[in-house]
C-alpha cells in the first residue's frame, strides 16, 4: 500500500485506543475509508461536536454538557448523603449500570497516585472532594479504587485527607480480587463488593 503520511497518523492514533494494535487500527481506518459517507464523515461530525460540548467537571470528575452543566454535583435535585469515588468515568459506567449504587452520588478522580511518582496527586481531585464532603455533609464516603497497589495507595492517600472531618469512610469488601479492576468485574461481583464494603477506621490525631 502507497505511504500517505494522514493515513499513518491516523493509525498510530487509533492505535494508541485500548484493546487496538497497529493491525487492528489499520482494518477499522480502511473500513471508514470504505465507508466515507456512511460511516467516517458523521463520525468525524459527531467526534468535533464532543470534543466542543463535552468536558469533565473540575469538581466531580464526570463527563458533562458544556452548555447545562454537571447534573452529577452542581444540580442537585435527589439530596444524597454518600459519594462513590472512582478511578475512570469507565467505573463510573460500570457502577451504575449493575445498580448497585443508585443512592450515590460519583467522584471520579481521574486516575490513581503512582508509588513511584507521588507529584501525581496535584492531578487528581482529591482535594475537591475534600471540599464536596464538606459542603454538602456528606456521611459516607465508599472508596472504589481498584484492587492495584496504586488503587490501594490511592485509597489510604484519600482515607488520611478525610480523617479530619465527621464523615464515615469505606471501601469495597469481598469480591474483589487482587488486582482486579473495578470496570472488569461482573454485576454479581460488584454488588457482593458493595454489599459488604468495610468501614475505614481513622485515627484522628
Amino acid at each position: 500500500m502507497q505511504n500517505i503520511n494522514e493515513l499513518e497518523e491516523l493509525i498510530k492514533i487509533v492505535s494508541k485506543l485500548p484493546g487496538l494494535g497497529k493491525r487492528s487500527s489499520q482494518r477499522l481506518i480502511l473500513k471508514l475509508i470504505n465507508n466515507r459517507n456512511e460511516l467516517m464523515k458523521p463520525m468525524v461530525n459527531i467526534l468535533a461536536k464532543v470534543y466542543k460540548n463535552i468536558s469533565r467537571c473540575n469538581k466531580c470528575g464526570v463527563l458533562k454538557s458544556n452548555s447545562i452543566g454537571c447534573n452529577n454535583c452542581e444540580i442537585t435535585d435527589k439530596k444524597f448523603k454518600k459519594i462513590c469515588v472512582v478511578e475512570q468515568v469507565s467505573d463510573q459506567l460500570t457502577i451504575e449500570n449493575s445498580n448497585v449504587a443508585q443512592d450515590c452520588y460519583f467522584h471520579i478522580l481521574g486516575g490513581t497516585l503512582s508509588t513511584s511518582n507521588k507529584e501525581r496527586k496535584e492531578d487528581l481531585l482529591i482535594s475537591s472532594l475534600v471540599e464536596r464532603v464538606r459542603k454538602d455533609n456528606i456521611e459516607e464516603v465508599i472508596i472504589a479504587t481498584s484492587a492495584t497497589v496504586e488503587g490501594q495507595t490511592t485509597a489510604y492517600y484519600i482515607q488520611e485527607k478525610l480523617k479530619h472531618l465527621k464523615v464515615k469512610v469505606s471501601k469495597l469488601g469481598q469480591g474483589i480480587s487482587v488486582g482486579s479492576s473495578v470496570e472488569d468485574l461482573e454485576d454479581g461481583t460488584l454488588l457482593s463488593a458493595f454489599k459488604n464494603r468495610t468501614l475505614i477506621e481513622n485515627n484522628k490525631d
